[in-house]
């Protein structure tokens, strides 16, 4: 498993096959939704509202297929709201050019844009549940080489590193390794923003977080070039406070807009706990707004899950392994979300 730990959560990728990608990809490509497929079965949103790939073999869509073998039919619907949704497909680095190559002709074949999330920068997390990342900075620009190519031309939208300028700011990432950071964050912008049909976002941290110290930070890691910034990845912040972070730091960066990840966001932070572990598998939580982008602000580019709901933050309140698949969460999310 490929895991992260954003501002306090976790996301994951199983690695699975391209080839598996391809094969799977049943979903159909027009503009509605199929209401009377079998359980199990994902079709993509229309494409008009949300243009992003919806994953037919995505953990969701498995998990709904088991709980309909098991006769449990109320679980499964449920956990239906979570598989008919686009969510972030995060890079695993070993396996980059393949992977973000099959997932954008799986989103070609189903004439949906794919979105992808890049977490390899070194010195990742500061040492915590995700740390890792490349080896240095010359891995670090083969990996996005890597990425690049994958994508061609193809249609993609790209979160770049959530966390990592958030963690220069923070003082979470020792000094010595801001400037290499902020350099490489730049790179990495400048190459994918010069792809033909990629648009680029600079994760920005979230509302818990001081905009100004953000400013400087982003301009010297390549905001000018990206078409925007993200918010709130794996994150509770409510989208009325993202939008008002967001909102504030783009006045400061030449009115870039910017995308909120609102996965899980629907009941905002947790706040009865313990403060210092209140990001991992908060209780109470509620899936957010679905993914669109028809926010009704000319700011918010768009409502994105990149947090894919239902994995473990950590082993923390019950949880499993950080990053893996916990259908109880992802049951406890959905019920509260219809609440």
């Amino acid at each position: 498993m490929y895991e992260r730990r954003g501002a306090g959560a976790i996301a994951s990728v199983a690695v699975a096959g391209v080839v598996l990608l391809l094969a799977g990809c049943s979903s159909s490509g027009d503009d509605g939704d199929d209401s009377n497929e079998s359980a199990g079965q994902v079709s993509q949103q229309p494409k008009g509202d949300d243009p992003y790939w919806v994953n037919p073999e995505g953990t969701a869509a498995e998990q709904v297929a088991t709980f309909t073998e098991e006769g449990k039919k109320k679980e499964a619907e449920l956990i239906q709201k979570i598989a008919e949704q686009p969510t972030g497909e995060w890079i695993i680095p070993e396996k980059a050019e393949d992977e973000a190559r099959g997932l954008t002709e799986a989103a070609e074949k189903a004439d949906r844009d794919a979105l992808l999330v890049l977490y390899n920068i070194p010195h990742r997390d500061c040492g915590q549940f995700s740390q890792g990342g490349a080896a240095d900075g010359d891995a670090y620009r083969t990996f996005i080489d890597q990425v690049a190519s994958g994508i061609g031309d193809r249609n993609a939208t790209v979160i770049v590193e959530p966390d990592a300028l958030l963690h220069v700011v923070d003082g979470c990432t020792a000094e010595e390794f801001h400037q290499e950071r902020l350099d490489l964050l730049k790179g990495a912008v400048e190459k994918l923003a010069a792809l033909k049909n990629t648009k680029v976002y600079l994760d920005a941290g979230n509302a818990g977080s001081n905009p100004s110290d953000l400013y400087d930070p982003l301009k010297k890691a390549g905001i000018d070039q990206a078409d925007g910034f993200s918010v709130n990845v794996s994150n509770f912040f409510t989208t009325e406070d993202s939008t008002k972070y967001g909102k504030e730091l783009s006045a400061k960066i030449g009115n870039k807009p910017f995308v909120i990840d609102t996965s899980r966001n629907g009941n905002g932070p947790y706040t009865e706990g313990d403060p210092a572990e209140n990001w991992c598998n908060p209780p109470g939580r509620a899936l957010g707004e679905e993914p669109t982008t028809k926010t009704g602000d000319d700011l918010v580019d768009a409502y994105l899950w990149v947090k894919r709901p239902g994995e473990s933050d950590g082993t923390c309140k019950g949880g499993p392994k950080a990053g893996e698949w916990w259908p109880e969460y992802a049951l406890e999310l959905a019920k509260a979300s219809q609440q």
